[in-house]
C-alpha cells in the first residue's frame, strides 16, 4: 500500500480530526485505505478545498487551493467518479461537496463496482470502518439521532393513528423530483469479499434530487421515474428487503432510500452484531396477536435481525408463555465485545429455546402445518395450497405417501387422537389436479441467462428444479428412465399413488419453464463435462437409490428370484409381470409391503412375507401393515432366509431360520439366529425387498466427488455442496433410502445454495436461518377448552377384485375438513424480541393471518448531521451516570 501524504491529510479532514493527533487517521486505518487506491495526491490536494455538506463551485475550490480552474475542475470530476465527492447543477453551475464517511464516501466509493472489482481493499475498508466505529454508537447515540434510520414498510402502518409523514416512503418519493437507482453498495462490498448473502442487489437503492443527479451523471446509476421508484420499493418488499434512509438531512428529509437485508447491510450490523438497535430503529415495534398467530414461520424467515422466533401459544402449567427479557441494554450498561453477537450472519435461529409446535418441528420440510390448517378452516383453500408449496411443491403426492411425522407428534394425540393433518393436506392439495385451481408461483427474478442441470427426476431433483424455476433460472432435468418422477413413479404402486396425481404436479413445473429430458443417462449418453461446455454452471445429482439390494445367500441368481424394487418398477413401466402360485416376499419395510400387495394384483397368488423384526418393531408403518393383512397377506415375523432352494434352475423354496435379535448392544444392524430353529417354505417366486442401493454408473467420472463407505455422496450438511464445487446432491443418493418429504426438503435447500453458487462472491452459508427445530414441552402445557370432536376418518373404497391397482382411499369432503381443522389446538405462535426489533415491518408483508402489526412506541425525530454532536455529547454524559448508578445497585444486590 502506497503512502500518500495528501490523501492521509484529506482523510483526517473528513474525520474532522487533527492529523497526527491521538485520534487522528493513520495509514493503516480504513479511512485512508478506502481512498488510497482511487485517489492520487493531486486529487487529494484539490479535495482539501472542498467542504463537508457545503456546495461550492469549481471556481470557489480553485480559489481555496490556489490552482487553475481547468485543472481543479478536472480533478473534481475525477474525485466524483471515484465516489469521494458529489456534484449537482445549481442555477447553471456545477457545485461540489463531500459527505461524511457514512452515509457518504464509503458507500459511494463501493458503488463504483469496477473499482471494487479492481481493488477489493475498498470493500474491506468499508467493512472495517463499520467494525471500528459501530461500537462507539452503542448507548451513546440516542434513539432516532443516528446516521441511518429504518423506514417502516408503509402498508404496515397505514392504520396506525399516530404515524408521521417522515416515516412514510411515499412522502419522500412524492416530495422529490429526480430519481435514480443503483446497485446496493453494502451488498456489492460483501460480494467483493466473498461474503454475499444471495439477496438481490441489482437496481435496489434509490437516490433523490441532487444525489440522483450526481449518481446519474457519474455513471453509477440510471435515471428512473417516480412510478419506477415505487415499483422498486414494491419489488424490494416482495423479496423480503427493508427500507432505510440516511438520517443526516434533518427530520422529513433524505437524499436516498436504501433497500436492505440484515445479513449484508453494514448499517444494520449495528443492530444485529453490536446488539444496538437504537442506531437504526424506527419508532415502531412488532406486536403479535397470539390468538391469530399460527407459527407458520414466514415472518421469522424474513426478519432482518432475527427478532422473531417461533415459540408456543398454549400456556405452560404456571400460566406463562415464553418471551425474551433483556437484563442489560446499551443505554445503561458498558457495552463491550462480551455483549455482541459476532456470528449473527451464521447463527440465525428459527425457534425459541423452549420450542414450538411439534407438527412443524417434526416435518422434515418444516411446512407451516398450523397455517394451512387455519386457512383451510376459513375455506381459503387456494391460500392454504400456496402456503404449503412454500416448502413442498408436491403436496398432493405427499398427501398420499407421507409417513406423517407431524401427526405422530401432534399435541392433540396426547388427549385423544392426533389431527388428521395429512388428510387435510390431501384435500387442499387436490386443487393441483385441476388446471383451473392449481397454484403456479410467480417468478421472483429473471436469471434465465444461467443454466442449471438436475440429474434425476425424483422428488428431490424436481423440488430443486421447482425452487430454481421460481428464481427464474434456465433449469433442465435429465432422467434416464422413460418416465418422470423417479421412485414416486416407478417405486410406488398406483394403489398408493395414482400416477395422474404425480403427473399433474410435474406438469406445473413444465408450465414454470422447466425442461425435461427423459431417456438420457448422464455419464453414459452425455457427461457432466459436456454439459459444462454447453453452459451449465451447477449440477444437482438426485439419482435416488433405485437399485435393489440382494441377500448374498446361496442360489439367489436362480430364475424366479427378483428384486422387489425391479418388480414394482416393471409393473409401473407397463411390463407383463404376471405371477402364479406361492410368492414369498422377504423384508418388513414399507417397500416390502408395496411389493407384497402388488404381487396379489398380478395373478392368482398366495403371498407370504418374512422379516427379521417382530411385529412391534417392523419398520413398516402400522397402517401399511394393516392394509397388507386386510388383503390376506401372511406376515411371518422374526425369520431370516438362510438358503434359497432350486429345482431345475428355478427357485422352489426358502429355508428360514429363527431371528433372536436384529440389533447389537450399540443399536447397529447385526442379526443373530437360532440355527437349530428352521422352517422350509415352498415357493416358485421370491421377491427380495431388504433395502435399496445406489448405482452411480459413470456419472461421477472425471469429478473430485467423494463417496461415503455406504456409497452415498459426501456433501455439506447445510449447503448440500459436494467435494466438487459445482456439484450438489440430496435425496436418497445422499442419505440412503428415506421418505419423499426428506428428499423434497433437501431439494429446496440445495436450490438456495445453487442460486448463491452461480453468482460471484456469494457465501453459501451467510444469512441462512438454522433448520434446527425443537418441540415445546407437551408435558408442561395447560390445555383446556378444546373442541371434543372425534378425528374424522377417510372413506376407503375397497377394490371389487384383487387385481385393481386404483387407490381406494377417498379424500375428505368439506364437512369433514371443517370438523377436523377445528380440532387443531394451535400450539405454536411467533414471539417478538421487542428490544431487537427495528420496526421495519417486513414481517407484516408475510403474515396471511393479520396476526402481526407495527405499533408506534417512540416519537424520536432525526436531526441534521451538523446538529448531532451536542445532542450525542449530552446523551453520553447521561449514560455514564446511568452506568454508575446501575453498578452501585448491583453491588447492593450482591451481583
Amino acid at each position: 500500500m502506497e503512502k500518500k501524504i495528501k490523501v492521509l491529510e484529506f482523510a483526517n479532514q473528513v474525520s474532522r480530526v487533527k492529523m497526527g493527533s491521538k485520534g487522528g487517521v493513520t495509514y493503516d486505518r480504513p479511512e485512508y485505505r478506502i481512498l488510497e487506491p482511487v485517489v492520487s495526491n493531486e486529487m487529494a490536494t484539490v479535495a482539501l478545498g472542498l467542504k463537508m455538506r457545503q456546495k461550492q463551485s469549481a471556481q470557489e475550490v480553485a480559489n481555496t487551493v490556489k490552482m487553475p480552474l481547468d485543472y481543479v475542475t478536472e480533478k473534481l470530476f475525477e474525485l466524483a467518479d471515484a465516489g469521494v465527492c458529489l456534484f449537482a447543477n445549481k442555477e447553471g453551475v456545477d457545485k461540489f461537496w463531500y459527505e461524511p464517511w457514512v452515509p457518504g464516501i464509503m458507500e459511494m466509493v463501493c458503488n463504483n463496482k469496477a473499482n471494487v472489482d479492481k481493488y477489493p481493499q475498498l470493500a474491506q475498508a468499508f467493512d472495517d470502518y463499520g467494525t471500528l466505529r459501530g461500537p462507539l454508537l452503542a448507548g451513546n447515540f440516542p434513539m432516532g439521532i443516528s446516521l441511518m434510520r429504518v423506514l417502516p414498510i408503509e402498508s404496515a402502518v397505514e392504520s396506525e393513528s399516530h404515524r408521521a409523514s417522515y416515516e412514510e416512503v411515499s412522502m419522500y418519493l412524492n416530495s422529490s423530483h429526480k430519481f435514480s437507482v443503483s446497485d446496493c453498495s453494502c451488498r456489492t462490498a460483501r460480494e467483493a469479499l466473498g461474503e454475499g448473502c444471495g439477496h438481490l442487489k441489482e437496481n435496489m437503492c434509490i437516490q433523490l434530487d441532487d444525489s440522483a443527479e450526481y449518481y446519474i451523471r457519474s455513471g453509477r446509476a440510471k435515471e428512473i421515474t417516480r412510478e419506477e421508484a415505487f415499483e422498486i420499493i414494491k419489488r424490494a418488499e416482495e423479496n423480503g428487503l427493508m427500507h432505510q434512509i440516511p438520517n443526516t438531512d434533518g427530520i422529513g428529509h433524505t437524499h436516498a432510500i436504501c433497500n436492505c437485508c440484515g445479513c449484508s447491510c453494514l448499517a444494520m450490523r449495528n443492530a444485529a452484531m453490536f446488539l444496538n438497535p437504537d442506531a437504526v430503529r424506527s419508532n415502531y415495534v412488532s406486536k403479535v396477536d397470539k390468538d391469530k398467530c399460527v407459527a407458520c414461520g414466514e415472518c421469522v424467515e424474513v426478519c432482518p435481525v432475527n427478532a422473531l422466533r417461533m415459540g408456543q401459544k398454549v400456556c405452560s402449567k404456571d400460566n406463562t408463555t415464553v418471551a425474551p427479557v433483556w437484563k442489560d441494554v446499551p443505554a445503561d450498561t458498558e457495552w463491550g465485545q462480551d455483549k455482541w453477537n459476532k456470528d449473527y450472519r451464521y447463527n440465525r435461529q428459527a425457534v425459541m429455546d423452549t420450542g414450538t409446535a411439534p407438527c412443524k418441528t417434526n416435518c422434515p420440510a418444516h411446512i407451516a402445518v398450523q397455517g394451512y390448517i387455519k386457512l383451510a378452516s376459513q375455506g381459503k383453500y387456494g391460500e392454504a395450497l400456496e402456503l404449503i408449496k412454500r416448502e413442498n411443491p408436491f403436496p398432493a403426492v405427499c398427501g398420499r405417501v407421507c409417513p406423517r411425522g407431524c401427526e405422530s407428534e401432534c399435541t392433540r394425540g396426547d388427549i385423544d387422537s392426533p389431527v388428521a393433518i395429512d388428510e387435510i393436506k390431501k384435500f387442499i392439495a387436490d386443487q393441483d389436479l385441476h388446471k383451473d385451481s392449481r397454484y403456479i408461483p410467480t417468478k421472483m427474478h429473471d436469471y434465465s441467462d444461467k443454466k442449471i442441470a438436475i440429474v434425476g427426476a425424483g422428488p428431490s431433483g424436481m423440488s430443486c428444479a421447482y425452487y430454481l424455476a421460481i428464481d427464474g433460472y434456465d433449469v433442465t432435468v435429465f432422467e434416464k428412465q422413460p418416465k418422470l418422477g423417479g421412485m414416486l413413479t416407478l417405486g410406488i404402486p398406483s394403489f398408493r399413488l395414482e400416477k395422474n396425481v404425480l403427473e399433474a404436479e410435474i406438469e406445473i413445473l413444465s408450465e414454470m419453464g422447466v425442461t425435461f429430458k427423459t431417456g438420457v443417462e448422464v455419464g453414459k449418453d452425455i457427461t457432466l463435462n459436456q454439459l459444462r461446455t454447453e453452459g451449465f454452471e451447477a449440477f444437482y445429482l438426485a439419482i435416488g437409490a433405485q437399485a435393489g439390494r440382494m441377500l448374498n445367500i446361496p442360489n439367489e441368481d436362480a430364475v424366479g428370484v427378483i428384486s422387489g424394487v425391479d418388480f414394482v418398477r416393471d409393473i409401473n413401466l407397463g411390463k407383463d409381470m404376471k405371477l402364479t402360485g406361492t410368492v414369498i416376499v422377504i423384508g418388513g419395510g414399507n417397500v416390502a409391503i408395496d411389493v407384497a400387495r402388488s404381487a396379489t394384483r398380478v395373478g392368482e397368488t398366495k403371498v407370504s412375507m418374512f422379516c427379521l423384526e417382530s411385529r412391534e418393531t417392523m419398520p413398516a408403518l402400522p397402517e401399511e401393515i394393516e392394509e397388507a393383512l386386510e388383503e390376506n397377506i401372511a406376515i411371518n415375523n422374526s425369520y431370516g432366509p438362510r438358503e434359497l432352494l432350486v429345482t431345475d434352475g428355478k427357485v422352489s423354496g426358502v429355508i428360514f431360520q429363527k431371528c433372536i435379535s436384529v440389533l447389537d448392544e450399540n443399536g447397529k444392524f447385526s442379526p443373530k439366529f437360532d440355527e437349530n430353529d428352521t422352517i422350509t417354505v415352498d415357493s416358485n417366486t421370491v421377491l427380495i425387498s431388504v433395502g435399496q442401493s445406489i448405482d452411480w454408473g459413470n456419472l461421477l467420472e472425471g469429478s473430485t466427488v467423494e463417496l461415503n463407505p455406504n456409497n452415498t455422496i459426501k456433501v455439506d450438511d447445510i449447503t448440500y455442496q459436494s467435494t466438487h464445487p459445482d456439484i450438489f446432491s440430496g435425496g436418497d443418493s445422499q442419505t440412503g433410502p428415506k421418505f419423499a418429504i426428506d428428499a423434497i426438503a433437501a431439494g429446496k435447500q440445495a436450490a438456495i445454495s445453487m442460486h448463491r453458487f452461480v453468482h460471484k462472491g456469494q457465501s453459501l452459508t451467510i444469512g441462512r436461518t438454522s433448520r434446527v427445530y425443537k418441540s415445546l414441552d407437551k408435558e408442561d402445557l395447560a390445555i383446556k377448552g378444546f373442541d371434543e370432536t372425534p378425528r374424522q376418518r377417510p372413506v376407503v373404497k375397497h377394490a371389487v377384485d384383487r387385481y385393481d391397482f386404483s387407490d381406494g382411499r377417498q379424500t375428505f369432503n368439506e364437512e369433514q375438513i371443517k370438523k377436523e381443522t377445528e380440532r387443531c389446538l394451535g400450539c405454536g405462535a411467533t414471539v417478538v424480541d421487542e428490544f431487537l426489533c427495528v420496526g421495519c415491518g417486513a414481517c407484516t408483508t408475510r403474515c396471511r393471518f393479520d396476526a402481526i402489526s407495527l405499533v408506534r412506541v417512540n416519537n424520536a425525530e432525526g436531526v441534521r448531521f451538523e446538529d448531532m454532536k451536542p445532542i450525542v455529547v449530552k446523551n453520553m454524559v447521561k449514560r455514564k451516570g446511568k452506568i454508575a448508578i446501575k453498578k452501585v445497585k448491583n453491588i447492593f444486590k450482591g451481583k
